[in-house]
């Protein structure tokens, strides 16, 4: 049975400028809205409104409902969403023409998930570059995450986690707790599908507490906590592990 996916209230585009450390001259998207939901405040991720959640660009601090519907939970033994290619197509197919940061974000994302990993890698090396020279701080750590899941996907485990392990000493280094837990997490995924248990069991448990730190909701706590019970049952049945 899959795992659910986190509820969480949408962030907003009108944080403000420099809040964050920017290096060039964008505002940061995700960083988190003043106003109320009921200010209809929402996530300038993509025309028309996309943002991240447990999508792989997200900061932990809230999610868009566009990219909610397309996470139906999470795979049990691949830690992987589960999504219908059906609906991520769609979304591809609107996002064609646009080449905004946040937008870029959100097509690796779809590529990623649907398994055009050519061409996720290369709009990944785009985002990165683009992130470098228009985005925050926050926003070129969120793009080279990313980079860095493809590249888990694609079977390149050691590239992942080096540049993941970058991405998340910088972000702890910087007091970036949801950031960091974010590249954690995903540190962990690239651990596990390495086969090393132990290393992913430590990297969830790193993002747990991050995530804790970070004020994330039940949910997406209760969702850190099986990946570091199913790293731990892998890990005591993998061959050469005595029980």
């Amino acid at each position: 049975m899959p795992w659910p996916r986190p509820d969480r209230t949408p962030a907003c585009s009108c944080a403000e400028a420099g809040a964050d450390g920017r290096v060039g001259s964008r505002v940061d998207v995700r960083e988190p809205c003043a106003k109320t939901q009921a200010d209809s405040c929402v996530e300038g991720v993509a025309s028309g409104g996309s943002a991240s959640g447990e999508a792989d660009w997200d900061d932990g601090r809230g999610e868009e409902q566009t990219i909610v519907n397309l996470i139906h939970g999470y795979d049990p033994e691949t830690l992987r969403e589960i999504v219908d290619e059906r609906e991520c197509t769609m979304r591809l197919a609107e996002l064609e023409n646009q080449r905004s940061l946040p937008v870029l974000l959100e097509r690796v994302w779809l590529l990623k998930v649907l398994g055009r990993l050519d061409e996720a890698l290369e709009t990944a090396e785009e985002t990165v570059r683009q992130a470098r020279m228009a985005g925050t701080r926050k926003s070129l750590l969120r793009a080279r995450v990313l980079h860095a899941t493809v590249l888990q996907n694609r079977g390149a485990h050691a590239a992942a986690a080096l540049e993941l392990s970058h991405c998340a000493s910088e972000a702890e280094g910087q007091g970036w707790a949801a950031i960091a837990a974010f590249a954690y997490r995903h540190q962990g995924r690239n651990a596990y599908e390495a086969g090393d248990f132990e290393r992913a069991r430590e990297s969830f448990k790193q993002s747990l507490f991050l995530r804790r730190e970070a004020g994330a909701d039940d949910a997406e706590l209760e969702i850190a906590l099986r990946a570091i019970e199913t790293a731990e049952r892998r890990g005591s049945t993998a061959p050469g592990v005595l029980v």
